[in-house]
């Protein structure tokens, strides 16, 4: 497209030769990129380990003084305690005769209501999800390229953190604020590393760690998360580099909304038409702080979100070992 007309569709924007993996796998794949992590991409993570240090990402589930951060028109989860000591002091329970007492609870969540992965067939256009699926695949439950091949595969590999939110000297990035492709290859060169082919791609923005500082309210206020910007030069550097999942501490990996009323342009350039794995919505404050601390950006990432059948997404606690 010209650069003087702003696209009001995703077909306007990717146009009709916008970049594909589908097939690149075979005609059934159901995973992706993360092919890519293959045995010496796990290695190459296993080697990058040095203090045994172990970070977890995922956001606490279901906390009554804090709502859980959701995208905005999802309901936070909400946990109910279904049995503890109460029911035994109320008389609601009747006491055993060896004299045992449990607790027991129920959640209730979106599956993309925490820190999750999407499936690959979770977002789409033209009537097409990854691989060329149709649509149709979607209706009921997801059929192909659900959330479950990710998580009976898991995703292990060599992940690299680039802190944006560090190298503009923001605790977090404000609402609307962009990232581009020369963006991210300044940081790196900033942090002196280099992205790798295959590496697991993670960039802080600060966004959910600032959710935890502020008002609910002002949070989701005016809302456009920050974070990568499409341009079809981004697009090939994620197919060249072979980037398998990209993770950051937003709720949807991406700008929001572009002008013209495009929400989310990625999810269909990355996501459905390379099959890149997208984790959303983690905490990497901790892991940032420990990495700027001793200078290193690469390390072990882990993940297997649960194995919901036909889901759209699911929760996941990735864990990074440095």
């Amino acid at each position: 497209m010209s650069q003087n007309v702003i696209a009001t569709t995703i077909n306007e924007l990717l146009g009709p030769n916008a970049p594909k993996n589908w097939g690149k796998w075979g005609e059934q794949d159901e995973v992706g990129s993360l092919n890519y992590l293959d045995a010496a991409q796990i290695l190459k993570g296993i080697a990058s380990v040095q203090s045994g240090e172990v970070h977890t990402l995922q956001v606490p589930i279901g906390d009554p003084d804090l709502p859980d951060p959701v995208w905005p028109g999802r309901e936070p989860a909400v946990r109910t305690p279904v049995m503890d000591e109460g029911y035994f002091i109320r008389g609601e329970e009747e006491e055993p005769s060896d004299g045992h007492h449990w607790a027991d609870d129920k959640i209730e969540m979106f599956t993309q209501g925490s820190t999750q992965y999407d499936a690959l067939a979770h977002y789409w256009y033209d009537g097409k999800v990854w691989n060329g699926y149709p649509a149709e695949s979607t209706v009921g439950e997801l059929s192909k390229a659900s959330v479950l091949p990710i998580a009976e595969r898991g995703v292990v590999g060599r992940g690299v953190l680039i802190d944006v939110a560090r190298a503009r000297g923001k605790d977090a990035l404000q609402r609307g604020e962009t990232i581009t492709l020369q963006d991210l290859l300044d940081v790196a060169k900033l942090q002196n590393i280099e992205i790798s082919n295959r590496d697991i791609l993670l960039i802080r923005t600060g966004w959910i760690g600032s959710y935890y500082r502020t008002q609910s309210s002002e949070f989701f206020d005016d809302w456009n998360e920050p974070g990568l910007i499409y341009s079809p030069e981004l697009v090939d550097w994620f197919q060249e580099m072979e980037i398998p999942n990209l993770v950051t501490d937003t709720i949807a990996n991406e700008l929001s909304f572009y002008p013209g009323g495009l929400q989310l342009p990625l999810h269909c350039a990355l996501m459905r038409n390379l099959g890149v794995a997208f984790t959303e919505l983690c905490q990497l404050d901790s892991l940032a702080d420990a990495c700027a601390a001793d200078n290193r950006w690469k390390f072990l990432y882990t993940a297997a979100p649960l194995k919901i059948v036909g889901a759209s997404g699911a929760p996941v606690n990735p864990v990074v070992i440095r």
